[in-house]
């Protein structure tokens, strides 16, 4: 049962990631990468990372989906809007695409997986709380500012006439 529920949600990710890519709509892409996060929510939910699929779901789904759906309605065009775009970098950018591509199916298949072992991990929430509020609080502070930014970026796009 728990097997098909997760071909279910893995077939839903990867459905709705291929929509997010190829919708000539922006509102559809959008709608589209929210059920993607949520679906890669659900995955960390069967690896049993708990916080990091509530992670998931309160950063990306909560803050970034929702200032990319403002940022795409806030613009003028919204009507008449195409993803598509020729660029003369397309080819450089699919080389690198299929070469990171062939790195990651190298290291998957190179790596000794710890399969049907039980592996105690000492991370619970205190500690992950106590290094983000004191040894990697700058990082955490200079992504809150960067959000800020692109917020107020976005503010003043919409504001133009």
């Amino acid at each position: 049962m728990a097997e098909n529920i997760f071909l279910l949600v893995a077939a839903l990710v990867i459905a709705s990631a291929f929509w997010v890519v190829f919708s000539p709509n922006l509102i559809h892409s959008a709608v589209s990468l929210m059920f993607t996060l949520f679906g890669t929510a659900a995955l960390y939910v069967f690896l049993y990372a708990d916080f990091i699929a509530a992670t998931q779901v309160v950063i990306y789904v909560g803050g970034i989906l929702v200032l990319i759906i403002f940022g795409v309605m806030l613009t003028n065009k919204i009507d008449k809007s195409s993803v598509a775009s020729s660029s003369q970098n397309q080819f450089i950018g699919g080389f690198s695409a299929l070469f990171i591509f062939v790195i990651l199916v190298g290291i998957i298949f190179n790596t000794p997986w710890k399969i049907g072992e039980i592996q105690q991990v000492d991370m619970t929430v205190d500690i992950i709380g106590r290094m983000l509020l004191i040894e990697y609080l700058l990082p955490f502070e200079i992504v809150s500012i960067l959000l800020l930014a692109s917020l107020m970026g976005a503010a003043m796009l919409s504001r133009r006439s």
